[in-house]
């Protein structure tokens, strides 16, 4: 058995959407030229499933020639039949398959010098005198440290930090063709609440079109566990054949997975010269699993950082506002004291929809923040805010990442470098 060391300026372990993404972010123009090692895990449990990554940016984004389909119309239905389409002004809901997107980042990579790709299955990071470093196992059972001055894993941890309250987002979906023209290219079915509802929690049906006849349908629940294969399937049946009315279909594909929707706070820092991102750093939005455009944001401070200022750091994903209200939000579903879905219908009803998707990137100003809180029920959700400062984050069973990595309605797509079940998008 050999032993072999790799020395580099940057450390990337996980090669899914974050270290994907800052790699290729640390080899824009401009700004130091560093060396990169990026180690990505062998085929197996440890890589990242395929996927389906949905987000919203405007129409020309960084990533475009990944993108397989995009929207303009928004469309919710409310528990009661009601219909609230809306279309985006400077906005667009795409989809990107993680397959797709590392086909695209890999060819990007491979025309650039400085990074270099290890397929190994790393083991333990731990700090050294000259930066960081990671131990690991090849595919011939060889071992290899590779040591840079930072190193950025996105890795899940192996146990979710304790928290307040935490919600599962877990889904599964068909990849449907029917027979006659039955779906609108245009038009996101984000979330349609007519579907039976679960005792605690919510329940949707998610409808990505791609065509025609051509489309991705999802049951999705938020609640504190997942449900066995033959329930999805049970729900997907009675979904697309009595409310969607698809008429003979036929099923071309399944995905799966399950979102920890959580308060818990994920840290950042693993080490003076260490640092985890992704899903494991926090990038995955709390009230609706949405991690794919955090990833960007976050993987691009990092790169400026590094490439620009000489700073290594993993900045926070999301503003310290947005979390706290999405704090109370989960609190507030868990406890019961908000019907989800009348409260989702409601929020899409009020709020502008460009709007609406900028406060779920976190990135509206306070005025409007406090103009969505208002169609928001008032009393149930002051009463949890008052009350959450008084309770104990407790230990979580479960792993400690997102399991499956797809993109929620309004989430962002949602998961990262996980091990888990097939899954796609973003939503809430």
């Amino acid at each position: 058995m050999s032993q072999e060391l790799i020395a580099a300026d940057v450390v990337i372990v996980g090669a899914g959407a974050a270290g994907l993404t800052l790699a290729h972010a640390l080899t824009a123009p401009g700004g130091r030229r560093l060396s990169i090692v990026l180690v990505e895990a062998p085929e197996g449990p440890l890589r990242p499933p395929d996927r389906t990554w949905c987000f919203w940016e405007k129409p020309e984004g960084e990533y475009e020639d990944a993108v397989v389909a995009s929207w303009r119309r928004l469309r919710v239905h409310g528990p009661d039949g009601e219909r609230i389409e809306r279309e985006l002004d400077a906005l667009r809901y795409k989809m990107v398959p993680s397959t797709r997107f590392e086909e695209v980042v890999s060819e990007r990579l491979g025309s650039t010098s400085g990074v270099r790709r290890v397929t190994a299955t790393a083991h333990e990071v731990r700090q050294v005198s000259e930066g960081a470093e990671v131990r690991c196992t090849t595919v011939d059972g060889d071992e290899l440290t590779v040591r840079g001055k930072s190193l950025y894993d996105s890795r899940p941890p192996r146990v979710r930090p304790p928290s307040r309250t935490t919600l599962l987002q877990h889904f599964r979906g068909w990849f449907v063709h029917t027979d006659g023209p039955v779906f609108d290219p245009d038009v996101v079915e984000l979330m349609d609440f007519r579907v039976p509802q679960p005792r605690h929690g919510l329940a949707f049906g998610y409808v990505l079109p791609l065509g025609p006849r051509d489309a991705l349908v999802e049951y999705t629940e938020f609640s504190r566990a997942p449900l066995s294969r033959q329930a999805y399937e049970s729900a997907l049946e009675l979904y697309t054949r009595e409310v969607l009315k698809l008429g003979p279909l036929l099923v071309r594909g399944a995905e799966e997975g399950v979102i920890a929707m959580t308060d818990a706070r994920f840290p950042r820092r693993a080490g003076s010269a260490a640092f985890r991102i992704g899903a494991a750093g926090g990038a995955t939005r709390p009230a609706t699993g949405y991690t794919f455009a955090a990833v960007q944001r976050q993987t691009r401070e990092i790169a400026d950082g590094l490439r620009i200022e000489g700073r290594a750091t993993a900045p926070a994903p999301h503003p310290r506002r947005a979390l706290a209200m999405d704090a109370v939000l989960l609190r507030a579903l868990d406890t019961g004291r908000i019907d989800g879905p009348d409260f989702f219908t409601s929020l899409f009803r009020h709020t502008p929809p460009d709007r609406l998707l900028r406060f779920l990137d976190g990135r509206t100003r306070l005025w409007e923040d406090i103009r969505i809180g208002f169609t928001t029920p008032v009393r149930p959700m002051l009463r949890t805010a008052l009350e959450l400062p008084l309770l104990r984050r407790t230990a979580q069973r479960g792993p400690g990442a997102h399991g499956g990595g797809r993109t929620p309605p309004l989430a962002e797509e949602g998961t990262d470098d996980t091990p888990a079940g097939p899954g796609p998008r973003p939503r809430l």
